[in-house]
């Protein structure tokens, strides 16, 4: 639990604090969920707030938007951190929310990345939610179909923030110029076409925004009546590298590798580039992003273009080799070469089809011609009897069964006409009529 002290100097905090929304007109951005009728702002102007997730990337208003539930309700607010409290503070806060529940007076508990409490510890908040002890307010930057506990979430509603649009952000820095919480007691010169510069580099996070508009100011060039001007070299110096939005343990990162892996079936060369380029950029491993596109060479283009195989797995070998930063061409030339290659997912139905019966039939006993019979005992009980050894056969084949008794006629391997699989289908054909034939 956080508790605001009277020696906090505001002065000292940081540009985004200073600045942070104190109702809902002056909160920026997510007007899907707080525009004027919305579902999420009527519950807070009525103060009729239930059980829910704030879920969006950092610097969006998660934090900020449950400070104003804060100021709006009658209820008693209680902020806690899940980073610093644990099963013993939980069960401290819940006592005293069954104190007040006893007294008629609400509790709203709010819980900053809710994501990094175990399933232990979300536990202990349930059977207060469920007995309407508490409100509970949660925000995440994670996926919580992933990182809650289904029990806990399915009693809060999820409200997905959004991140924030350019336009907004640069509303956002000119209010920051102007406000006296910002700059407003200070004159400073700064082109519009800079804020901008600045809205895009934050790339929707609102505290990126407003820490590097502090930045570009405190190192602005001032003159003796304290006038202060940002320059474009003081802007380029302060944002010479942009961190990209990817967090390799998180659902961004397979966002992404879903999007690579969909550009490329898609025959989308431009696309599967940017995205590889996404990942390696923000710190991929390259053997990963070569896994994926091996497989992707035999579950989206199989024998349509075998080739691709070939080319995945030499350009793992070859990112094995040599690494990053090198290795990019070597990935950059297989993503282009799936994303041109003939498509067919024949091998992934084929797969899935027998991997289906396989369930369904687990039991079905291997037809005796096709065991093998190592030993006397085996060859009694006719183990191999009546098998055929293609290689003896003029056609290099013969009619002989090798599915299970129950499976015969099955067709798991159904060939497309894309690429070299059309020589296949036709073969395949020839293959089934001649044994149909004899």
């Amino acid at each position: 639990m956080e508790q605001q002290s009277l020696f906090d100097d505001n002065k000292n905090q940081p540009l985004a604090s200073r600045l942070r929304p104190r109702n809902l007109d002056e909160f920026v951005g997510q007007r899907h969920l707080i525009g004027e009728g919305k579902v999420l702002r009527k519950l807070i102007e009525n103060d009729n707030i239930s059980s829910i997730i704030f879920w969006g990337n950092p610097g969006i208003g998660k934090t900020t938007l449950a400070r104003i539930i804060a100021n709006k309700t009658n209820s008693e607010f209680i902020d806690f951190s899940a980073v610093t409290s644990g099963i013993k503070e939980i069960k401290a806060v819940m006592t005293q929310a069954e104190n007040n529940r006893k007294f008629g007076q609400k509790t709203i508990v709010f819980v900053d990345e809710i994501h990094r409490f175990n399933k232990a510890q979300q536990d202990a908040f349930l059977p207060f939610v469920e007995k309407g002890s508490i409100i509970l307010i949660g925000a995440t930057t994670e996926n919580p179909s992933f990182e809650i506990n289904s029990a806990l979430l399915s009693r809060c509603k999820v409200f997905v923030f959004k991140p924030l649009e350019k336009d907004d952000l640069v509303i956002l820095l000119k209010r920051a110029i102007n406000d006296e919480r910002g700059f407003g007691n200070t004159k400073v010169n700064i082109d519009d076409e800079f804020l901008k510069i600045i809205a895009e580099f934050a790339n929707g996070d609102a505290r990126m925004a407003l820490s590097t508009l502090e930045m570009v100011i405190l190192n602005g060039d001032t003159d003796k009546s304290g006038e202060v001007t940002v320059t474009k070299e003081t802007l380029e110096q302060c944002i010479s590298k942009k961190s990209l939005l990817y967090d390799k343990n998180g659902e961004e990162h397979y966002n992404i590798i879903s999007a690579l892996h969909k550009s490329m079936r898609n025959s989308d060369p431009d696309a599967s580039v940017y995205w590889l380029a996404r990942m390696l950029e923000a710190g991929e491993d390259p053997l990963y992003i070569a896994r994926r596109v091996t497989r992707f060479a035999s579950e989206d283009i199989g024998l349509a273009d075998p080739h691709a195989l070939e080319i995945a797995v030499a350009v793992y070998q070859a990112c094995h080799f040599i690494g990053m930063p090198e290795c990019s061409v070597h990935l950059t030339e297989a993503v282009i070469y799936m994303s041109m290659a003939p498509k067919s997912n024949s091998m992934d139905i084929a797969y899935m089809l027998a991997r289906k019966d396989a369930k369904e039939h687990i039991a079905e006993p291997v037809p005796l011609q096709i065991r093998n019979a190592p030993t006397k005992l085996m060859k009694e009980l006719d183990y191999g009897k009546g098998y055929k050894y293609a290689h003896d056969y003029e056609e290099k084949m013969t009619s002989m069964q090798c599915l299970p008794d129950s499976l015969v006629g099955r067709e798991y391997y159904i060939p497309t006409e894309q690429g070299l699989e059309t020589k296949y289908k036709t073969k395949l054909q020839q293959i089934k009529e001649w044994k149909k034939s004899h």
